[in-house]
């Protein structure tokens, strides 16, 4: 459930101003990653001597539920938003492969997910891992939901084997993040917001910008997010909403930004549904003129995960069809997914 309100008014600022790592073949070899299996793929590998773990759990696992669909790994499949790209993406008939990257307490286990048995390795062999699923599945697409510090070492290991990711994780070292993706000429989308319909206002926001540079030059701005608790790094939302009041002529600072993580005052003062509180998305921006006769607020607020989820398999989809076209190896992002349009 997402709501987008744009008004002129009174708001929540006004009235409570004080309470405030993870996974190939040969990089260098030339694979094609269609949508779907070609006919002279091998559905069906043989199995030897020497497949690894991994390999052998697909393995059983493609013969008890066969599906030759793209193919996709989605790292931290135990965590809120990779549950939710999970049933997003099988809803729309894609093989999310039950093989997953985990935090070292996890490693070498198994766990449910929607119904099914996911192997889950730690940080320990990560390129082994991948390598071993890259073998099985060479058209594989991996979607990383993990954490902000595994950002950046995580980009490095699918660059250094070659594979297309979608990276929804925020945070970490963004300048690095694409250095490392545009030295290895690797396909990837990447974006700190994967909700199509935010990523549309974005954009307007960004148009703004461009056209009308200093237009509330003077103006006061106040931001507030509110997002679960455990979120421990700033709204990439916010910040890029933030740039743009920046080049409209505001003066303001990202360490300026009100995080609200106390359940308590999310649901009294921001006005978060309580079946929400684990999982919402909450930004309110608050301009004023010098004199306080004018204000504006411009507000988008997400309950749920599932705008991100669906997104995010509109990404898969998307880079999926680059590469099938065999367009240039770069970084895209979620402007170029609703350009290239075909979304659901």
């Amino acid at each position: 459930m997402a709501t987008f309100t744009i008004k002129t008014a009174t708001n929540v600022f006004h009235r409570h101003h004080n309470n405030l790592t993870f996974f190939s073949n040969n990089a260098n070899s030339k694979r094609n990653f269609p949508i779907s299996q070609k006919k002279s793929l091998r559905l069906v590998p043989k199995i030897s001597m020497s497949a690894t773990p991994v390999q052998t759990f697909l393995e059983k696992s493609a013969a008890s539920t066969p599906n030759t669909a793209l193919p996709i790994m989605v790292n931290s499949c135990t965590g809120r938003m990779g549950k939710a790209v999970i049933s997003a993406a099988e809803a729309v008939g894609l093989n999310v492969l039950p093989v997953s990257f985990g935090v070292e307490e996890e490693s070498g286990k198994t766990f449910e997910v929607g119904g099914r048995e996911f192997l889950v390795n730690g940080p320990s062999d990560r390129e082994g891992f991948l390598e071993s699923v890259l073998d099985r599945y060479p058209n594989l697409i991996v979607v990383d939901y993990t954490v902000p510090n595994a950002v950046n070492g995580n980009a490095e290991l699918y660059s250094k084997v070659g594979v297309p990711f979608v990276m929804g994780t925020t945070g970490g070292d963004r300048d690095l993040l694409h250095k490392t993706v545009e030295d290895a000429k690797n396909y990837a989308v990447i974006s700190p917001q994967m909700g199509k319909q935010v990523v549309a206002f974005l954009a307007a926001m960004e148009i703004m910008a461009e056209q009308f540079p200093e237009a509330f030059s003077g103006y006061s701005l106040q931001v507030l997010e509110s997002h679960q608790a455990n979120k421990v790094d700033a709204s990439g939302t916010a910040k890029a909403v933030i740039s743009c009041f920046n080049k409209l002529g505001v003066s303001f600072d990202m360490d300026q930004i009100q995080l609200i993580r106390d359940p308590k005052l999310q649901v009294e003062m921001v006005g978060v549904p309580e079946e929400y509180l684990s999982g919402h998305a909450f930004h309110m921006y608050h301009l004023a003129s010098p004199d306080e006769t004018v204000s504006f607020e411009f507000q988008h607020n997400v309950c749920g995960r599932s705008i991100y989820a669906e997104g995010t398999v509109d990404a898969v989809l998307f880079l999926a069809k680059k590469i099938e076209a065999k367009d240039p190896k770069r970084i895209y992002n979620m402007i170029d997914v609703l350009r290239a349009g075909n979304m659901r």
